[in-house]
């Protein structure tokens, strides 16, 4: 009988998988693993500890870790004992951290470690609900906190037919997870995604990749609070039955990518940035006959893969290059086995997207929403239109409202916001179409390419709308630079831009301009400043004068999360960026706008 909840498909899973293994960690200096059939004790074993600490049916467990196996077991553990997993950034506040404890009403909270117990230790008196906080590691102390060990055997007593009926009474429109937003504009909204959202969603992404049920590996590095690493490595992980490796560090990834050599891997554009800038000045340093064999090798690719999109015979030299640049390339990145890579979650730039062509490293871009399961439309290795993030799935509906806004209907679309019928009135028309609050374009063959986000597009003086995430995309593809911030609106006659040093590539080609390595020195050297100032004329020339960029301010630092400028995800947080560099986007405006194509600030 096919499963009706994400639980029950958890558990049939696991008994099909036995005692393959399930998951792969680093731990103590080295890699460890668990099977299916062990993890699938452990989770009724959480469930019975959480029957036992007073967690009701339908009732919410909050858990605030990084990556590791034990977010995955709890959330499994949570629903086993009819209960709703919640997931918390490790990187909120503590009054963030409140809020969503409140909020979902948990009378159980499990955490990472003592560190993080702490920001809701220190909210204690405002969170009357919450009884008790589980470490998943380190010894305990104070009243209401256990270890990790202790939690699961205050389940001992809990019999093993109580967890059979609280499992047993979920029902496919259930909420199976609350998301809530990463807070980007004010108090977060918690997204209700069902049993059959998650179950129904996940057959048409299955369907999409030509994903195996038998044996896809993935890594685990997003934060879990976000719907794309749920999809991967939480729900993903219940139906396909694939090897999940953590990676609790993002600046760990590529050593966790080469260990795990995942099968499937989605990554932010940031991350795909990250890797590409890294990639360029490791080969900066090759010898000159070295670096002939790869410019060589990365036009033959990036040609054999637009042939291969457009159904056209690869060219001439493809497989010698394969052989000299793009297995060693691949196997260098822990990407060797790697069947699929994409992205979503925000644009990825064109300029990255034919990098990885060219190395023989196709992205799969794709679009969707928390509030649509994550994924709307996907590029696929049988349907791949660059620059577009592809069709809609299978069974869902697309369309585009007068403005240009997305609407979606479909299995995949989400219950509505917990407490909270007015943000969801907002979100959900009577007709049952979820408004995104993206705006795209349609092709003659229904491939979608996203603009921006409606709330981000601004006018200018002269009555012209911006879309700023286009414009940074063009940005970012300047030597040397690693963020791009457009700003304007509110008047202002012409638009401007922040941009931030890459600390790879711009050390190494300030080496060419005579100019200091350090980033804050670089920032405002005349010779760095001059050599951005050409790549953006040569941008420019080919932007309609109302969006051409007039002038920009290179920032001494990258914006981060820690900054408070990006999203967990490493999406930009305008609001923030416009409140912390107000004096810098001030001076962009000031005076009269300048006669040439832009200027330095």
């Amino acid at each position: 009988m096919k499963p009706t909840t994400t639980i029950e498909q958890y558990f049939a899973t696991a008994s099909r998988r036995g005692t393959r293994t399930a998951f792969r960690w680093h731990e103590g200096g080295s890699w460890r693993e668990s099977t299916w059939e062990a993890n699938a004790r452990t989770v009724r074993r959480i469930a019975r500890a959480l029957i036992a600490l007073g967690l009701q049916p339908k009732g919410c467990l909050v858990v605030l870790a990084p990556n590791r196996p034990e977010w995955v077991l709890a959330a499994f553990g949570a629903q086993a004992a009819g209960g709703v997993p919640v997931g918390i950034y490790t990187t909120s506040t503590a009054e963030q951290c409140a809020y969503i404890v409140g909020h979902s009403e948990a009378k159980v909270a499990v955490v990472h470690d003592r560190a993080l117990a702490a920001k809701l230790l220190s909210q204690k008196a405002a969170l009357p609900a919450l009884e008790t906080i589980v470490l998943m590691s380190g010894a305990t102390e104070g009243p209401g906190v256990l270890s990790w060990a202790d939690f699961l055997a205050k389940g001992d007593a809990t019999p093993e037919a109580e967890v059979d009926a609280r499992r047993n009474s979920l029902q496919r429109d259930d909420t199976a997870t609350l998301i809530y937003t990463s807070g980007t504009t004010g108090t977060p909204k918690a997204a209700m995604l069902s049993h059959a959202n998650v179950l129904d969603g996940l057959v048409a992404i299955s369907a999409a990749f030509g994903l195996s049920d038998d044996g896809e590996t993935v890594v685990s590095y997003l934060p879990f609070s976000h719907i794309a690493e749920q999809i991967v490595s939480l729900w993903g992980h219940g139906k396909l039955g694939t090897l999940t490796g953590f990676c609790e560090d993002l600046e760990q990834l590529g050593d966790a990518l080469r260990e795990i050599r995942p099968t499937v891997f989605f990554a932010v554009p940031r991350v795909w940035e990250k890797m590409q800038a890294k990639m360029v000045a490791a080969g900066a340093q090759n010898p000159w006959l070295r670096k002939k064999i790869a410019a060589w090798a990365r036009g033959v690719g990036l040609r054999a893969n637009l042939a291969r999109i457009e159904g056209r015979p690869l060219p001439g030299g493809y497989g010698l290059a394969s052989k000299l640049v793009f297995s060693k390339v691949r196997e260098r990145l822990g990407l060797d086995r790697c069947r699929l890579a994409v992205s979503g979650a925000a644009a990825l730039p064109r300029a990255t997207l034919d990098f990885f062509l060219s190395l023989d490293v196709p992205i799969l871009e794709l679009y969707g929403m928390t509030e649509g399961l994550g994924v709307a439309t996907t590029n696929t290795p049988t349907a791949f239109r660059p620059g577009t993030t592809g069709k809609s799935l299978a069974g869902y509906q697309l369309e585009l409202a007068a403005d240009g806004e997305i609407l979606m209907k479909g299995p995949h679309v989400f219950k509505g916001y917990f407490k909270d019928p007015v943000m969801t009135a907002e979100a959900l028309d009577a007709d049952g179409w979820l408004h995104s609050g993206d705006i795209g374009e349609l092709d003659a063959d229904g491939f979608l390419r996203i603009t921006d986000r409606k709330k981000e597009l601004f006018k200018t003086a002269g009555g012209k709308y911006i879309a700023p995430q286009h414009l940074e995309g063009l940005l970012k593809g300047i030597p040397g630079i690693g963020q791009a911030v457009v700003v304007g609106g509110d008047d202002r006659k012409y638009v401007a831009a922040l941009l931030t040093l890459d600390p790879e590539s711009a050390p190494r080609l300030a080496s060419t301009l005579g100019a200091p390595a350090e980033l804050a020195a670089l920032s405002a050297h005349p010779g760095f400043v001059a050599h951005v100032q050409r790549e953006l004329d040569r941008i420019n020339e080919k932007l309609a004068r109302y969006e051409s960029i007039k002038r920009f301010k290179l920032l001494p630092r990258e914006l981060s999360v820690d900054g408070g400028e990006l999203t967990p995800t490493l999406k930009l947080k305008r609001k923030v960026i416009a409140q912390k560099y107000a004096a810098d986007i001030e001076a962009l405006f000031s005076g009269e706008p300048p006669s040439s194509a832009s200027s330095a600030a």
